[in-house]
């Protein structure tokens, strides 16, 4: 009997254990099956010709907004998530094809970043260093996305 409930609980521990690698976009799989329509569908809408799903850039956003570090001041975490929140409506936007949407997530992003940079004055100079090379890299690839939707 002892070895036959090893082998049931063995066997239930092989079958359940996932080997897919784990998804840490914000952007879920699920998200891109739902947003993306038909050829047909994005054919009679003019949309942004990008797919946000291969883009570095996007990729690189979704990665901050999940290693953004927490700082002492509770004034500007509710600030960053905020503009993490305006970052995941962006890029939600861009993949949904969704121009008006992207306008205001870049709205409400600028809004947010603007007022960061007030509450930087408060932080400590390793604290401010760190929160400025993440906002840095996020106005930079933003605008590259940016850059590459006026192109087409």
């Amino acid at each position: 009997m002892r070895k036959l409930f090893f082998f049931g609980v063995l066997l239930l521990i092989i079958t359940s254990c996932a080997t897919e690698k784990l998804n840490l976009s914000p952007l879920s799989n699920n998200f891109y099956s739902e947003t993306k329509g038909s050829d047909s569908d994005r054919g009679a809408k003019k949309g942004f010709d990008i797919n946000i799903k291969e883009n570095v850039n996007a990729s690189e956003i979704s990665n901050l907004i999940s290693t953004f570090p927490k700082f002492k001041n509770n004034g500007l975490n509710e600030e960053v998530t905020s503009l993490k929140y305006s970052l995941q409506n962006y890029l939600y936007a861009i993949d949904a094809n969704n121009s008006a949407g992207k306008n205001r997530a870049v709205k409400s992003f600028e809004k947010s970043y603007k007022k960061i940079q007030k509450l930087r004055q408060q932080l400590n100079k390793d604290d401010d260093e760190v929160l400025n090379r993440y906002l840095v890299r996020l106005k930079t690839n933003i605008s590259v996305i940016e850059n590459s939707l006026k192109g087409n």
